[in-house]
């Protein structure tokens, strides 16, 4: 029985295990004209070592399209080998399994499906895994936030409403309570207001620090469990420069202290919470009363302040 005989009665393994030996002889045979065109001149070995690479450029397509019409003859699906890089014939031992499917240009289905996944396959499986677990916590989270926003802005409407008043929206940014309360002065003087937001958050840390026996005990009960930072004292002016030079939120101390400053009632409508009023010893009966909504489920960051105007006296 001749070769060719013998190959008409291979059985799969067989003749894969005959393909990676052909391409096994292919790269020895290779390496074999690599050392012999390594001899000589340089223009010389140049010379050969581009011969070198166009004949194992054809002995490797010659016995890739003879493999595929052999693993064609066995009932497997082909494809297209226009992708195939030319120096498949240089791929390692281990990888000879994939090397041969490669330059068929052929889906080994049986044995994908038996082969076990990779550890780089296993980890990217495991942070898709993950990445798909945060997004559905985020989207309950979001559900949340949103059903809690929706229940406070309703609650906040029917409070508002009967009064005539609206929520005029503030650019959440975290100077959103000095944004606040320089809409109101705005709306109050019919024009622009006296104070920028910057203006107010300088005035109230200077009030804070001026006035530091008042606040520094109800700073204290805000700020429990952090006296490792420093003493009380220093915690404060801490606190008080970052009113007057960051974007830090603002609170109810930093709007007791702005009530001082400008010497202005101020209330507070809230549709989680009930409603605040500071500075009731500057109330008088012009309707010059300063007003903002509190927002504790506006945001995912957090709480927020808006400005509370007449219906049709909307500002920006």
């Amino acid at each position: 029985m001749d070769a060719s005989q013998e190959q008409q009665h291979e059985t799969v393994e067989e003749m894969l295990a005959r393909h990676r030996q052909e391409i096994k002889q292919l790269q020895n045979k290779e390496t074999e004209m690599k050392k012999a065109a390594a001899k000589g001149s340089k223009a010389e070995q140049k010379a050969k070592k581009k011969q070198v690479e166009d004949d194992i450029s054809k002995l490797s397509t010659k016995l890739k399209d003879k493999q595929l019409k052999e693993l064609a003859s066995q009932g497997f699906s082909s494809s297209s080998s226009n992708n195939i890089a030319k120096d498949e014939t240089t791929e390692k031992k281990g990888d000879i399994d994939t090397l041969v499917r490669a330059i068929a240009g052929v889906s080994v289905t049986a044995q994908q499906e038996h082969s076990k996944p990779s550890k780089s396959v296993k980890r990217r499986e495991k942070r898709a895994k993950e990445e798909a677990d945060r997004e559905q916590r985020i989207k309950e989270e979001q559900s949340h936030v949103k059903s809690d926003r929706m229940v406070e802005n309703a609650k906040l409407e029917k409070k508002l409403k009967p009064l005539g008043l609206t929520v005029s929206e503030i650019k959440p940014d975290g100077h959103c309570l000095y944004r606040a309360v320089e809409n109101q002065l705005a709306n109050r003087s019919g024009g622009a207001s006296p104070y920028t937001y910057q203006n107010l958050r300088e005035m109230a840390a200077s009030y804070m620090r001026e006035h530091k026996t008042d606040f520094l005990p109800f700073f204290l009960s805000e700020t429990e469990g952090d006296s490792n930072s420093g003493s009380a004292e220093e915690r404060f002016e801490k606190y008080c420069r970052e009113v007057e030079s960051t974007a830090a939120w603002g609170s109810q101390l930093e709007l007791g202290a702005l009530t001082h400053c400008l010497r202005k009632h101020i209330k507070v409508y809230s549709g989680s919470f009930p409603d605040v009023e500071m500075g009731k010893e500057y109330r008088s009966g012009d309707d010059s009363s300063l007003m903002l909504s509190y927002h504790r489920h506006a945001f995912g960051l957090g709480e927020h302040y808006n400005s509370v105007v007449l219906v049709n006296n909307i500002t920006g």
